[in-house]
């Protein structure tokens, strides 16, 4: 394994990525780089950089990636109004590709010649790292240590890490739970989630309080739109990542955003999940809205048709593929003319539409679409024919009894 001379981890300063550090400095006899991303996880990463220095590390990298991940993966996903199997709003699938791009991006730069992450061999992640990192720097070996290694448990992870003095925070026994957090959302997964038939625990819930005590009265919000992106909140204009971290917080002071799903891992497995998605299950709300007067009728089925094979790229890990990137081009086409406000209602884990409009691009049509009198607007007899037309297939086939 010596044909490794120098590799960048994907690195959290956690139990797992800490013994991968020194694993990969042991089994590879290798120079280690660290990179941690801050994409709005919440975490403090004061302790990354003396943990990797007291490994030995020299070249470590710690980046705020707030702005770009929001901006440039979260806003472009959503407005495809992405979801995974009908549920599922991409949160922790969405993160993988700008990862996988620092990660080849910093070892052209430190002239690295793999790289490597924590992800288990059950997962999706490992999916979208690898495919990610192929994609962007074909020639780049992927470590991927929990495919090699026989560290496959906590406490095996503990006392390699005791045996070779790495520095580990111990939080009692064992983590409940194993969790995954960024800007759009925290995921949970284990413990007693691995019961698909048991209700996941109310303590278990991070960033939203439970419907049943949210507040008595509801939040009423104003999204402005350009061009497919929330741009204002009641007015405010602020970044990307400042929309989806306000949204978080208002989102998950009312409840909203709680998802307890069995989904299809790409590698073959069922695997139930707990998701918190505030900001988003708001925006994807919002963005139909501000969509469904501001599209043609035609453009917008084409997208609702496209939308699964859309999300089923982002969760299998192929944003960097040629079809992904063709069909976001279409998709930012069709959102020249989504601009606009909604006007949401806030309510107990509800988020309700309650006013859209769009002074420049919006296709509704008052006077056509009244009930009262249109004053010749629509000729309603036009209708007949119409009819006829489209029943003449339905006619002929019942003629011949089928």
């Amino acid at each position: 394994m010596t044909d490794v001379k120098k590799v960048v981890l994907a690195y959290s300063g956690g139990l797992d990525t800490s013994v991968i550090l020194k694993w990969l400095q042991d089994v590879y006899a290798c120079e280690v780089v660290t990179f941690t991303a801050d994409i709005g996880q919440g975490e403090e990463l004061d302790h990354v950089r003396p943990k990797a220095e007291a490994l030995g590390v020299e070249e470590i990298f710690i980046d705020d990636l707030r702005e770009e991940f929001v901006r440039d993966f979260v806003f472009p996903m959503f407005r495809a109004n992405a979801i995974y199997e009908g549920e599922y709003l991409l949160g922790t699938s969405i993160a993988r590709p700008l990862i996988a791009k620092r990660l080849v991006e910093i070892a052209g730069q430190t002239g690295a010649d793999a790289v490597s992450h924590g992800a288990t061999g059950k997962g999706n992640d490992q999916v979208r790292f690898e495919l990610g990192a192929y994609a962007l720097m074909p020639g780049v070996k992927v470590i991927a240590p929990w495919r090699e290694w026989d560290l496959n448990s906590r406490e095996k992870l503990l006392a390699y890490a005791e045996q070779h003095d790495i520095p580990i925070q111990k939080q009692g026994k064992k983590s409940p739970y194993s969790m995954d957090a960024n800007a759009l959302h925290i995921s949970y997964e284990g413990g007693v989630l691995e019961d698909p038939w048991a209700e996941a625990e109310e303590d278990m819930w991070r960033w939203s309080v439970s419907p049943e005590q949210a507040p008595d009265q509801p939040r009423y919000l104003e999204l402005s739109y350009e061009q497919g992106d929330v741009v204002a909140i009641d007015g405010e204009r602020m970044t990307p990542y400042q929309v989806l971290d306000s949204l978080n917080r208002i989102g998950g002071e009312n409840g909203i955003g709680r998802l307890d799903i069995v989904e299809n891992r790409y590698v073959g497995i069922k695997s139930r999940g707990c998701y918190e998605t505030p900001g988003g299950t708001i925006l994807l709300r919002a963005h139909r809205a501000i969509e469904s007067i501001t599209l043609d009728r035609e453009v917008a089925h084409l997208k609702d048709e496209l939308m699964p094979r859309y999300a089923s790229m982002i969760y299998n890990g192929y944003w960097w593929s040629p079809e992904r990137n063709a069909l976001q081009t279409l998709i930012d086409e069709t959102q020249k003319p989504v601009n606009g406000e909604v006007r949401l209602k806030l309510y107990k884990g509800n988020v309700s539409v309650v006013g859209r409009k769009s002074a420049s691009d919006s296709l509704f049509d008052a006077s056509i679409a009244t009930f009262e009198d249109d004053a010749g607007a629509y000729n309603q007899a036009d209708a007949d024919g119409f009819i006829k037309l489209n029943a003449l297939r339905l006619k002929l086939a019942a003629r011949r009894g089928r």
